[in-house]
């Protein structure tokens, strides 16, 4: 996977290798969360500059997956192919979002309910991407929603927070700003809610 962040106007990541998961491991955690299909966009977002540091989408289609283009997350129970995340539980969104979100950076949470068919392309699309490169990860989330019918409009942009400003002005998009006071290192807070996934029970 790789970590994006933005400076100097433009975005810019490092390499961070991640296993390739089989497909009989994704197959196991296979997980959609119930009720309506919903795309959610997350924008990672430095609490001092306000600049936009990463972007990634999750996905409620057939099953529920995180795109993330550039990413840092990683956890023991989450396979990962390509810049996909799998078995995207209630438990695992929640150390998604609050492992990005730290004494740093919070997270720009905005969601927005669309039909099946819309979900099911964004799925399609999002396991087509990857892996992305370096310094993309906001350009890459535009280009596929731009390709789901009725997104056409979204113009593909290097700055997450540019492309959460388009989300958030769609009709019936949700904005929503998630805060922690976490230690500022990452790794610290990604090892932190792996042990919690780890947790028996």
């Amino acid at each position: 996977m790789l970590v994006c962040v933005l400076a100097a106007g433009t975005a810019a990541c490092t390499r961070q290798s991640a296993p390739f998961a089989d497909d009989a491991t994704v197959a196991a955690v296979r997980y959609r969360e119930p009720g309506p299909a919903k795309l959610t966009l997350y924008t990672m977002v430095n609490n001092r500059s306000g600049a936009g540091a990463h972007t990634s989408l999750m996905i409620n289609a057939s099953e529920r997956v995180i795109f993330d283009p550039a990413g840092s997350f990683w956890a023991d129970l989450v396979p990962e192919q390509n810049d996909v995340l799998y078995g995207i539980t209630p438990a695992v969104e929640r150390a998604y979002r609050g492992s990005h979100a730290r004494e740093t950076h919070h997270v720009v949470v905005q969601e927005l309910e669309v039909t099946p068919e819309q979900a099911e392309v964004a799925y399609r699309l999002a396991r087509q991407m990857g892996p992305v490169p370096g310094a993309y990860c906001a350009n890459y989330t535009a280009q596929l929603l731009q390709q789901i019918p009725g997104f056409g409009d979204i113009k593909v942009t290097f700055q997450p927070t540019k492309l959460a400003d388009q989300f958030g002005s769609l009709s019936g998009a949700v904005t929503n700003r998630y805060y922690e006071q976490d230690d500022a290192d990452l790794q610290k807070g990604l090892a932190a809610n792996n042990a919690k996934l780890n947790q028996p029970g």
